[in-house]
């Protein structure tokens, strides 16, 4: 299939997102940044997320990076039109992506069959709340509605009776992004197995739920109900399998993240802070011991953290090879040298916003990186280049179709 020329390991492939907010573009987003030529169509609007959070020149700056790399077209899909050129483009994709509610494509006129008779090798990405079948398939549902079905927000809290505030959300449409994770990891597979040596050359439909996504991330959490009849309870910071593993308060007022769980680092901290015979003490002398007495280890850490800013903490641990580190804001996070010399924060100009941090590409690919090659662009950006690399519509085509209200 035909791509846009640019680098990295999925340059060639072209993807079809038919998506909104979260999950299916930052799916795509995934792909693009790997090369693949994404082609992300929107209702004349624009996708609601161009507007989330604080506006600058009529657009908010996530915008940049959530739709870097990809080519926007706008298309009003209630338009008979507008559903066969999304069929031209299906015929030339490698895969469609999509987060509407189980049946809506149908309703579209761009079934699962009638894509397939235009491309029967189209691997196509369902990404919905619940799935495309059960009795809750029908259910609206968004990212928070996933994390909590999925048992994630019931253990994103503090410890049972030590608040009475409602569970605290992850702070991310964690969900969504998790969804969008696993259908870039389904798409790739698809196809695999269609065009590997000996492969069938037939597209696969890949059916994500944001509740399954979230679920099959909950380490132990069923086996452990299932075998023990035990229900997992929130532990705030804590690991409940591991101690010391916390946040520490600094004398500065900022908060410091220690993991030193294992007996000889447990050993090392416990000389650091000044207490030696915490290692031998029978409350605190093997993890299972710890973890029996978290409370009063956490106090005892704490009380040395109060102490010391949290620089120096950093400084005093990380030489003796202890895990730790400051809890990151958004500041220290840009300002990383680890981040920095990885790429993971990079400068990216913007006709918007100018200069934008955005998070780099993961994973890195030395011998075949992906790039950022534009931000997030402007709504139909991409109308004319894309209709007419991929259909052969000429400028008259496309000004018809803003006439008709098509684009």
């Amino acid at each position: 299939m035909s791509g846009n020329g640019s680098a990295g390991l999925l340059s060639g492939l072209t993807i079809l997102e038919i998506g909104h907010f979260v999950a299916a573009p930052f799916c795509t987003r995934l792909l693009a940044d790997l090369g693949a030529n994404v082609i992300k169509v929107e209702p004349p609007t624009g996708d609601p997320v161009r507007q989330w959070g604080r506006q600058v020149n009529g657009a908010a700056p996530w915008w940049s990076a959530h739709s870097r790399n990809k080519r926007c077209i706008t298309l009003n899909l209630k338009n008979p039109r507008a559903t066969e050129i999304v069929l031209s483009l299906a015929a030339k994709s490698d895969a469609l992506v999509e987060n509407f509610r189980p049946g809506q494509l149908v309703k579209l006129g761009l079934s699962n069959e009638r894509l397939r008779e235009v491309n029967p090798g189209l691997a196509i990405a369902h990404i919905s709340g619940f799935g495309q079948n059960g009795p809750y398939r029908d259910r609206a549902a968004f990212g928070v509605i996933g994390e909590a079905v999925g048992g994630l927000r019931y253990l994103t809290d503090h410890p049972p009776g030590t608040s009475e505030l409602p569970p605290v959300r992850v702070g991310i449409s964690i969900g969504d992004s998790i969804a969008g994770l696993y259908a870039a990891f389904g798409i790739m597979a698809a196809l695999w197995q269609r065009d590997r040596k000996g492969g069938d050359g037939a597209g696969r439909t890949l059916d994500v739920a944001l509740t399954e996504s979230i679920l099959s991330m909950m380490e132990g959490m069923l086996p452990e109900y299932s075998v023990l009849g035990k229900v997992r309870q929130p532990t705030g910071s804590r690991i409940p399998t591991a101690a010391p593993s916390n946040a520490y308060p600094s004398s500065d007022g900022k908060w410091m993240l220690i993991a030193a769980n294992s007996n000889p680092l447990f050993a090392k901290l416990a000389a650091l802070i000044g207490r030696p015979e915490l290692a031998q003490d029978g409350r605190f002398k093997n993890n299972p011991d710890r973890v029996a007495n978290v409370a009063e280890l956490d106090n005892t850490i704490a009380e040395w953290t109060k102490k010391h800013p949290a620089v120096e903490i950093d400084a005093i641990l990380s030489e003796a090879d202890i895990p730790c580190t400051q809890v990151y804001t958004a500041a220290e996070c840009a300002q990383d040298p680890q981040f920095r010399e990885r790429n993971m924060v990079r400068e990216i100009e913007d006709p918007l916003f100018g200069r934008v941090l955005h998070p780099g590409i993961v994973p890195h690919v030395p011998e075949s990186p992906g790039a950022v090659r534009w931000p997030g662009p402007r709504i139909g950006a991409h109308n004319h280049e894309v209709l007419g690399e991929m259909l052969g519509f000429g400028a008259a085509d496309i000004e018809a179709l803003q006439r008709e209200g098509v684009l």
